[in-house]
């Protein structure tokens, strides 16, 4: 059986190897680590109940995390009903990715059991889970939504990446914004303070009102839990930031999160005014390169089919919600994704 805890303050021990668990994991996911869940813990999931399940080794260490949490979930936004449901504590709000629980291979049989027992009677929505741990889905769990995240094999190095014509372009704007006075620096884990979040932010809300009349889920009620996460970075581990600067100003900002040797591309923002020297594509090119110099090997691009990023040579991989109904609530539920035209 597995032990419970149900606090986000876990100790220093359970966290290193929770973390290990999610680098060695070829599949593993920077949103199911103890950095992304404990941190959304204690923000946007503040005063949220939760159960952090561990299974441990004969030498004590973690060999598997299941986090979940009871919440209740709103069939329709303009309507007050809401269905209780179990689901994997750090997902929502925030927008996690590649979400499901850390496991060595030899523990998933009882990972597997575990979740299936929770879910006897309790609505089980598992939303964005990754493709890798479909085999630890309970019996009679269906597929109600799906998200391409593409992603870009950075093996063979950013220079073969996209077309021919696609890599002259983006040199040729480096050319030009280089020339006008734009410089790119590259901040890995550990080096950046919580004033680039500000940045960040503004950065993003010039571009959607340039391109998409502002509408964004990135506001600064997210501040909070990003401001967690650079404060407790481990070395080498957590939120890195690609940087273009004009003189003195900083005119855009690229942020992810590096681990092992991968890195989920979260957020961008930068000036509208660049736009026509390609500033957007400049910064993703030189993440790109930053990441690759360092040993990434897998560049995430994160949900969304957004165009530029196939032009990248991205892969789409497709995380999808899961939803095992029970009780009415459950109906209710599964009729919202029906009407849908749920996966």
């Amino acid at each position: 059986m597995p032990e419970i805890r149900r606090t986000p303050e876990l100790d220093g021990e359970l966290v290193h190897d929770w973390r290990e668990l999610i680098a060695d994991d070829p599949d593993g996911s920077w949103f199911a680590g103890p950095d992304w869940v404990l941190a959304w813990w204690h923000t946007l999931g503040a005063g949220q109940s939760g159960e952090i399940a561990v299974w441990r080794g004969p030498d004590g260490r973690a060999e598997a995390v299941l986090p979940l949490a009871p919440v209740r979930l709103r069939a329709h936004p303009r309507l007050p009903l809401a269905a209780p449901a179990l689901t994997l504590l750090g997902t929502g709000a925030g927008a996690a990715d590649h979400c499901g629980p850390a496991a060595r291979p030899h523990r998933r049989a009882e990972v597997a059991a575990h979740l299936a027992d929770r879910a006897r009677r309790e609505t089980l929505w598992l939303p964005c889970l990754d493709p890798a741990h479909a085999d630890l889905l309970p019996p009679g769990a269906r597929p109600v939504t799906r998200s391409a995240c593409p992603r870009a094999d950075l093996t063979d190095g950013p220079d073969r990446l996209g077309s021919r014509d696609f890599r002259a372009a983006n040199r040729r704007a480096h050319r030009r914004l280089a020339a006008a006075g734009v410089s790119f620096h590259w901040l890995p884990p550990g080096t950046a303070g919580p004033d680039l979040l500000d940045d960040l932010l503004r950065l993003h809300r010039l571009r959607r009102e340039a391109v998409a009349g502002g509408a964004s889920s990135f506001g600064a009620d997210r501040l909070p839990l990003h401001r967690r996460l650079l404060s407790a970075a481990a070395p080498g581990c957590g939120p890195a930031f690609q940087v273009a600067r004009h003189r003195d100003e900083v005119v855009g900002v690229l942020y992810g999160f590096r681990w092992a040797d991968r890195f989920a591309y979260y957020q961008t923002g930068w000036d509208p005014r660049w736009a026509a020297e390609s500033l957007g594509t400049a910064l993703v090119d030189s993440a790109i390169r930053n990441c690759a110099a360092e040993g990434v090997r897998t560049f995430d691009f994160l949900r969304g089919r957004e165009p530029y990023k196939y032009r990248f040579g991205a892969v789409d991989r497709t995380d999808t919600g899961w939803l095992l109904p029970r009780g009415p609530g459950g109906a209710l539920l599964s009729l919202k994704h029906r009407l849908r035209g749920g996966a």
